[in-house]
């Protein structure tokens, strides 16, 4: 079936004429486990059936060759392994615009995307590049060591010590205070009034 496509194609080379595709962008770069978006734009006259379109895009890589989508009389397909991932957006196709929205990138999907399109203006094809990297590493967040139930672990102790001891130097420099204003604020008859009684 695909093979009899690719004829169809090719036969129908010879009338293409000032029928052009264009890729919206030449080269991608993603992340594994993102979404991407790809682009291509075709000439399309008012009076072309808007039935009479078939669109054939493949994803080569040195290894293989994978029907990427494929839209023929109104009916699409695709491999397996893009089941569920690839989605084109068919409002943009009667101004003449392909969207392909591929999901959840893997790192075997670099390669050279072609996409062939044939309607009653001729036939015409647009490549471009993918490159997708392996996700980086995230650092994890710090995580305390485990303890045995019940007990502080030892980041805990050592705050609990610092928490103890800020709260005694402040009883401490409280208590100084005190004693100094009680020293030097308190009049002085008062003050020696205690001492001389028990001279007495």
């Amino acid at each position: 079936m695909i093979c009899c496509i690719l004829l169809l194609l090719t036969l129908t080379s010879c009338v293409c004429g000032t029928f052009v595709v264009n890729v919206t962008q030449s080269s991608y770069q993603a992340e594994e486990k993102h979404n991407i978006t790809l682009e291509w734009s075709f000439t399309t006259k008012p009076h072309t059936p808007s039935d009479f379109l078939i669109i054939f895009c493949q994803l080569f890589t040195d290894v293989r060759a994978s029907v990427l989508y494929h839209l023929r009389e109104g009916v699409e397909s695709q491999d397996e392994e893009f089941s569920g991932r690839v989605q084109c957006d068919k409002d943009v196709l009667r101004e003449g615009r392909i969207r392909l929205h591929v999901s959840r990138l893997r790192t075997e999907d670099s390669g050279l995307y072609q996409c062939q399109v044939l309607t009653s203006d001729g036939r015409s094809s647009g490549k471009c590049h993918l490159n997708v990297s392996e996700a980086r590493d995230r650092p994890e967040p710090e995580t305390e060591p485990e303890t045995e139930p019940g007990e502080p672990n030892t980041a805990s102790r050592g705050r609990i010590g610092l928490y103890c001891g800020l709260g005694l130097t402040a009883a401490v420099v409280l208590t100084l205070s005190f004693v100094f204003l009680l020293i030097h604020f308190l009049p002085r008859k008062q003050r020696f009034l205690p001492r001389v009684q028990s001279w007495i």
